[in-house]
């Protein structure tokens, strides 16, 4: 699973039928080290994340069940609003 920030949205008015109903948001992936640049990647939202919302994004196969079908063509989805993270420094 990946820590992203919530940095925007897409809107696709010509889409796989699959994809009808869901809400697609764009994710700022924390890097390791801050002389990475920042990925950003489109992912589904499962939980009502809005914009600047720190969250855990779950991709692969995973994304797929965490929207409940097989057939959803997804690699990515929100699967959590995260309130706090601590690390030992």
């Amino acid at each position: 699973m990946l820590i992203g920030t919530v940095s925007g949205s897409l809107w696709a008015t010509r889409k796989n039928e699959n994809l009808s109903g869901l809400k697609f948001l764009l994710v700022d992936i924390e890097e390791k080290s801050p002389d990475v640049p920042t990925k950003t990647i489109v992912a589904a939202d499962t939980e009502g994340a809005g914009f600047g919302d720190v969250v855990l994004v779950t991709t692969g196969g995973s994304a797929r069940v965490a929207l409940g079908s097989s057939e959803v063509p997804v690699d990515a989805a929100i699967v959590g609003i995260i309130d706090s993270v601590e690390r030992n420094q």
